[in-house]
C-alpha cells in the first residue's frame, strides 16, 4: 500500500517527476500519468517484480556452466548461447515468475483504485465492485469462480509441463 501511495505522489501532476517537466515547458501542462493505464502498470510492475526476478534467477542458478562453455567451445556467440542454452533452461522459471506475479497481479485492486481512477478496469476491481457496491452477489461470484479457474488452469499447465521433479529431487 505505501509502495502504491508512492507512486501516487511521483506520477501526480505536480509531482517531483512531472511538476519540474511542466516548469521548464518540457511537457504540455494537460499532460498527466495518473489515472491512466500506464501508472496502474508502472505500480503493478514495481510492485510483483522481485515475485519475477526470484523464480527467474533461481532456474538461471541451476544452469550448469559446462554447457554455456561447451556452447562457446562450438563457437556460439553470445546472442546464440543466450538463445540456443541459457533461455530454454530457464523457461521452468519464467513460467512460475508468470504464476507468482499473475495470479495476485490478476486480483489486484488497490494499484487499480490509486494509480487507474475509473478510467481502467481490472477483474479484481469488477469483483469487489458487483460484491460491495451493487451487492450482486451471484455474479461476483461466478466472475471469482471463472478467475480461479483460470488460474487453476495456469498451474495445471505448469505441472503437466515441467512436473514436479525439481522440488521433489529425483
Amino acid at each position: 500500500m505505501i509502495r502504491t501511495l508512492s507512486w501516487e505522489t511521483l506520477l501526480s501532476d505536480h509531482g517531483p517527476v512531472l511538476g519540474p517537466l511542466k516548469t521548464a515547458h518540457l511537457l504540455p501542462s494537460e499532460f498527466h500519468v495518473l489515472a491512466t493505464p500506464v501508472a496502474v502498470t508502472f505500480g503493478l510492475a514495481y510492485t510483483f517484480f522481485p515475485y519475477m526476478l526470484l523464480p527467474i534467477y533461481a532456474s538461471l542458478e541451476k544452469i550448469d556452466r559446462r554447457l554455456i562453455e561447451a556452447a562457446e567451445d562450438l563457437f556460439a556467440n553470445r546472442v546464440e548461447v543466450f538463445r540456443r542454452v541459457i533461455l530454454p533452461l530457464s523457461v521452468p522459471g519464467v513460467f512460475a515468475g508468470v504464476l507468482l506475479t499473475g495470479i495476485p497481479a490478476v486480483a489486484d485492486f488497490v494499484n487499480q483504485d490509486l494509480l487507474g481512477g475509473v478510467g481502467t478496469t481490472m477483474v479484481g476491481r469488477v469483483i469487489d465492485q458487483q460484491f460491495e457496491v451493487n451487492t450482486n452477489y451471484p455474479l461476483a461470484a461466478s466472475l471469482a469462480f471463472g478467475l480461479m479457474l483460470g488460474l487453476l488452469a495456469m498451474l495445471v499447465v505448469y505441472q503437466r509441463i515441467f512436473g514436479t521433479q525439481g522440488i521433489v529431487g529425483d
